[in-house]
């Protein structure tokens, strides 16, 4: 019996001990990778503008061809949603909605996670003139990982997770932008 209770006492401090330290760990995130292509911004802008076209530059798109896509609304403008269903988890299931357009600078959009798990998150595309042919593009993401789950942040890093994906990404796009 002291030994049940001993077992139960530290499993209930252990997990007291986690939600006090959960308490403490940031839960919000950013990643943000940029590329410069050698192409004009209007024109980068006017392509990156249009959702659908990140079907061609995109990591996830391109994970699963059998992917359903559903798309509502005018593309390029606010309120235009692309959403998406895979039997892929690396892919799940979700939608991305145009949320805001600086034209010629900057697109803002929420990004909605409900498969494998259900999760928030914005991601804007920026462009910046570097040389009169040249552009930076910058790809974000901003996210936040509810409590207690937090505190998962101390053993992965979020802003490297899928760092490589909107890397390739940025590649795709320049490849596909420079050709």
């Amino acid at each position: 019996m002291k030994i049940i209770r001993w077992i139960l006492l530290v499993t209930a401090s252990i997990i007291v001990l986690v939600l006090v330290i959960a308490l403490f760990i940031k839960k919000e995130y950013l990643i943000e990778l940029e590329i410069t292509i050698n192409r004009p911004k209007t024109e980068i802008f006017e392509y990156i503008k249009y959702l659908k076209n990140q079907e061609n530059y995109s990591v996830w798109a391109s994970m699963d061809p059998e992917m359903k896509s559903e798309f509502r609304g005018t593309d390029g403008t606010a309120g235009f949603v692309s959403a998406w269903e895979s039997k892929i988890d690396d892919v799940g299931k979700g939608e991305q909605e145009i949320m805001k357009i600086d034209d010629g600078n900057r697109i803002d959009y929420e990004i909605r996670f409900t498969e494998p798990f259900e999760n928030t998150g914005n991601t804007y595309l920026i462009t910046e003139i570097t040389k009169d042919s040249t552009t930076k593009v910058r790809w974000g993401y901003t996210g936040k990982m509810k409590y207690p789950w937090n505190f998962m942040a101390l053993f992965m890093n979020m802003e490297e997770m899928p760092s490589p994906d909107l890397e390739k990404g940025l590649n795709n796009l320049k490849t596909l932008l420079e050709n």
